[in-house]
């Protein structure tokens, strides 16, 4: 009877022991080892290209800002730095508390031609990003490093015809190239806001191409 109590009692103790194991986070708060991003997001950490948002969190599931974007490619090009940084977008200011912390990152996209600013030449830094505006970040970048443009196969996602024109070419390259994939439907929700998860899958899935 005694060693059956103890032997319960250890199991009682051991139990939630073994629980907290299997939630352990990944040196992020809110990013847990079962996660299917847990991975890209300590691999991108590891190598410098995304951080946290502060106070031990990275926030998965929070908006990718086209500031965000920018600021990973151009770390991925090693932060090089541009002449004439004068020329920057309109609102983006290297003095500004707002948009000081990627300035440098938006003058390399903007004379790259990886990033454009609106009819009034604006960046809007802050503004969300799409699925398919991401598409066409990473297909910008393609091209300024001349590498070859994928075609995916766009007749296997339902959705397709909801891909926005201007941005077709860069959805069909990321699609063939493994970056962008369709979701639990099949589909590739172009218009869907994509997540800074989602953006560190892609750019492992476009740093280890054999991973897409």
């Amino acid at each position: 009877m005694k060693k059956w109590l103890a032997a319960l009692f250890g199991i009682l103790i051991l139990t939630p022991t073994l629980a907290l194991a299997a939630e352990e986070p990944t040196g992020y708060l809110d990013v847990l080892e079962m996660e299917w991003y847990a991975e890209a997001v300590m691999e991108m950490t590891e190598q410098g290209l995304m951080q946290g948002t502060g106070e031990g969190y990275f926030n998965p599931g929070a908006p990718v800002s086209r500031a965000t974007v920018i600021a990973v490619l151009w770390r991925l090009e090693e932060a090089p730095e541009v002449a004439g940084e004068a020329e920057n977008f309109p609102d983006v200011d290297a003095q500004d508390p707002v948009s000081s912390w990627y300035a440098s990152a938006a003058a390399w996209a903007k004379s790259a031609g990886v990033a454009s600013g609106d009819e009034k030449g604006e960046f809007h830094g802050g503004d969300p990003v799409t699925r398919e505006q991401l598409a066409v970040f990473f297909y910008n970048y393609a091209k300024y490093k001349s590498q070859p443009v994928a075609e995916g196969a766009m007749g296997l996602f339902p959705d397709a015809a909801s891909i926005s024109d201007w941005a077709w070419d860069a959805v069909q390259h990321a699609v063939g190239l493994g970056l962008l994939h369709g979701n639990d439907e099949g589909n590739l929700v172009p218009q869907g806001v994509a997540d800074r998860a989602s953006l560190a899958v892609m750019l492992q899935r476009l740093l280890t191409p054999a991973a897409g």
